[in-house]
C-alpha cells in the first residue's frame, strides 16, 4: 500500500521570510494563498517580475535593511526605525550617515570581533582536549 503524500505549505509570511520581501509588498494573490515547497523552489529558481523587482528596489523587511546597512535589527529598533524601507531609503542613509548608524555599525563589527575570539578559544580548547597525553 502506498503512503498518500500531500504537499509542505508555509503561510504566506513564511514564504515572504525565506524569500527575503516584505510581505504587504507583494501580490494580493501570494498574501492570501497558501505556498507549497514546490511553489517556493519555483519561486527561487525562477523570480517573476514582482519578486524581483522587490528584491532590487524594496520595500525591504527589517533583516534585508539591518545586512544593507551593516548594522543588526536590536539597532535598527534602538534607532527607531520600524518599518520597512525602499532601497533608495537606504542608500539615502549610507550617504548622510547619521550619529545613530555610526554608532550601531560600530557595535556590529565589536560583536563581530568577539564572536570569532569566541570561535578561536573554542576552536583552541576543542583541538587542545583531542592532544594525547591530556
Amino acid at each position: 500500500m502506498k503512503s498518500h503524500q500531500t504537499a509542505q505549505t508555509m503561510k504566506p509570511a513564511t514564504a515572504a521570510k525565506k524569500l527575503g520581501v516584505y510581505l504587504p509588498a507583494t501580490p494580493a494573490e501570494f498574501q492570501e494563498g497558501v505556498v507549497t515547497r514546490q511553489e517556493l523552489n519555483a519561486l527561487q529558481a525562477n523570480p517573476p517580475a514582482w519578486l524581483e523587482e522587490l528584491r532590487r528596489n524594496g520595500p525591504h523587511p527589517r533583516p534585508v535593511v539591518a545586512a544593507k546597512l551593516g548594522v543588526s535589527i536590536s539597532g535598527l529598533a534602538r534607532a527607531g526605525v520600524t518599518e520597512a524601507l525602499t532601497s533608495e531609503q537606504i542608500e539615502a542613509l549610507k550617504q548622510d550617515r547619521p550619529e545613530w548608524l555610526e554608532k550601531e555599525r560600530a557595535t556590529q563589527a565589536e560583536v563581530r570581533k568577539e564572536t570569532a575570539r569566541i570561535k578561536r578559544r573554542d576552536a583552541e580548547r576543542a583541538a587542545s582536549s583531542d592532544e594525547p597525553g591530556r
